[in-house]
């Protein structure tokens, strides 16, 4: 079994009141051997049965079981998880869950994060023969499995806890485990390779002072993110952002727009999609100095020269490639946003530039959340704000169109842009 896509994953596990409550401890455990990240929610009824302790134990989180608890609200509320998560397992599914996710009821920890979940959900239901053959049972099944984001895997046939033989038992957990790889495996981006760029660059006067931007890498991080929960294979290459996740992704850490440069064209005849979101420093000093410069009496003239353009260099090296992958630019701008990014577009041969006005706020370097308009060659236009995270998917659904591009896109110009 292959479980490799689970890597790096953050998934919930959502346990009901039943029998089966134990099997979703051994769940939990092998998740965590898969590299998954994962955090529990239980019902009350699931308490019943198994401690929030022992999940605690075995996830290394605490467990929500309370949403009107002060104390586990504010550190890791159920309105929070479902933000976190990429996955959402329920487990087991007993029929009282089954009905309440149907209608969408939400009256206790597992039910109101799930309602608050925009992802994938995988639901392992468990139950008496009799409840699971119970028709109502079957049409909250079949309503539920309508809906593409639900999958379900089980239930099993056999001997059950309470004695009766049939339809109802949890399915193996390695088949759970199995189903959760599955939904990772699949998505729209599903075996592609996205490469991107992301964060600033740093251009040294000399070892202490150097020419750079506020870019914090934020948005091309979210993007990588967003392409990697859609199912690619992603690569960063990063300009200096500090300490920040890495899960699930190839970073290439890198401080000059010369690496920058080179560790993208090194790539980029291999990737499906290049989306260059760093801010890339557009000059570097002439010389720098092998130590400190220290101050003089009089006033310092400093020469600088232009960076590689990272975004045109690629364009141009994949220009006329049988493969040739999706190119997508970002255009950071204070006035005529539009206008400067229209010809970025044009001028350097992409199927898509993300335009935003750093200078309105809540948008730009920094911020948790962002307002861009997206271009494509074929003349579209879209607008779009949110969370980065939101921002970033809606930018990657709105692109998956042209995963097939032209052969023959427009040759880029020799001129660089910032």
């Amino acid at each position: 079994m292959d479980v490799s896509s689970l890597q790096g994953r953050r998934v919930i596990v959502g346990v009901g009141g039943g029998i089966a409550a134990y099997k979703a401890c051994e769940l939990v455990r092998e998740l965590g051997r898969a590299g998954a990240q994962v955090r529990v929610a239980m019902t009350a009824a699931a308490q019943q049965f198994v401690t929030p302790l022992t999940f605690q134990a075995l996830c290394g989180h605490p467990v929500l079981t309370d949403y009107f608890d002060p104390s586990q609200e504010g550190n890791f509320g159920h309105l929070d998880l479902a933000r976190w998560a990429e996955l959402f397992m329920v487990v087991p599914a007993t029929a009282d869950l089954l009905a309440k996710v149907r209608v969408g009821l939400a009256g206790d920890a597992v039910t109101t994060s799930l309602l608050a979940f925009r992802g994938p959900v995988v639901l392992a239901p468990a139950m008496n023969v009799a409840m699971w053959d119970n028709r109502r049972t079957q049409e909250n099944v079949a309503a539920l499995l309508s809906d593409a984001r639900f999958s379900m895997v089980g239930p099993g046939a056999g001997l059950l806890a309470c004695g009766d033989v049939g339809e109802g038992r949890l399915a193996p957990v390695p088949d759970i485990v199995a189903a959760a790889a599955a939904r990772f495996g699949q998505g729209p981006l599903a075996g592609k390779r996205v490469l991107l760029t992301a964060g600033p660059t740093r251009e040294f006067l000399d070892p202490v002072r150097f020419i750079s931007n506020p870019s914090t890498g934020k948005m091309g991080l979210a993007l990588a993110e967003a392409a990697r929960t859609m199912g690619a294979r992603v690569t960063v290459v990063l300009g200096p952002v500090g300490a920040v996740d890495r899960t699930g992704l190839e970073v290439v850490d890198v401080v000059s727009a010369e690496e920058m440069a080179r560790e993208v064209l090194s790539r980029v005849r291999e990737a499906d999609w290049f989306i260059a979101s760093a801010a890339v420093s557009d000059w570097r000093p002439e010389t720098r100095a092998p130590q400190k410069v220290k101050k003089g009496e009089t006033p310092e003239v400093l020469k600088l020269v232009r960076t590689p353009d990272v975004l045109a260099e690629a364009s141009r090296t994949v220009a006329g490639s049988s493969r040739r992958p999706v190119l997508v630019g970002f255009a950071a701008e204070t006035e005529r946003v539009l206008e400067h990014a229209r010809e970025k577009l044009e001028r350097k041969g992409l199927d898509a530039i993300v335009a935003n006005d750093v200078t309105v706020a809540g948008a730009g370097f920094g911020t948790e959340t962002n307002q861009v308009t997206v271009l494509t060659r074929a003349g579209t236009r879209r607008d779009l704000s949110g969370t980065k995270r939101e921002v970033a998917r809606g930018i990657l659904e709105l692109l998956l169109p042209l995963a097939a591009p032209p052969t023959e896109p427009p040759a880029p110009g020799p001129s660089k842009d910032a």
